[in-house]
């Protein structure tokens, strides 16, 4: 059995992407693979933000969330959301002097 992944990867079309995984690589007890395919969807979203493939916007429709909602997540889960160099850093707290 394995656990299907489907991604709408742009806004109106129809171009899908299919990953199929062996559920008992991924099955914990008690846990649906309806879960577990959203979270999959959530992983993947996030690797491709933070490795500058998707902007916030298209990583949070690949997993279901606004853009937000996409960014909080991605702030809990450890990945930068913004990233500044020194003097883009230093000119942002100018401006607020």
């Amino acid at each position: 059995m394995a656990l299907c992944i489907y991604a709408l990867l742009e806004d109106c079309l129809m171009n899908t992407v299919m990953l199929e995984l062996p559920i008992d690589a991924l099955a914990l007890p008690g846990v649906p693979p309806e879960e577990l395919a959203r979270e999959a969807k959530f992983m993947l979203a996030l690797k491709l933000f933070e490795v500058g493939r998707l902007s916030s916007g298209k990583a949070g429709k690949l997993c279901g969330m606004g853009r937000v909602e996409f960014l909080l997540a991605a702030s809990r889960a450890g990945v930068p959301v913004l990233t500044l160099d020194d003097d883009e850093l230093s000119a942002e707290f100018a401006a607020n002097d």
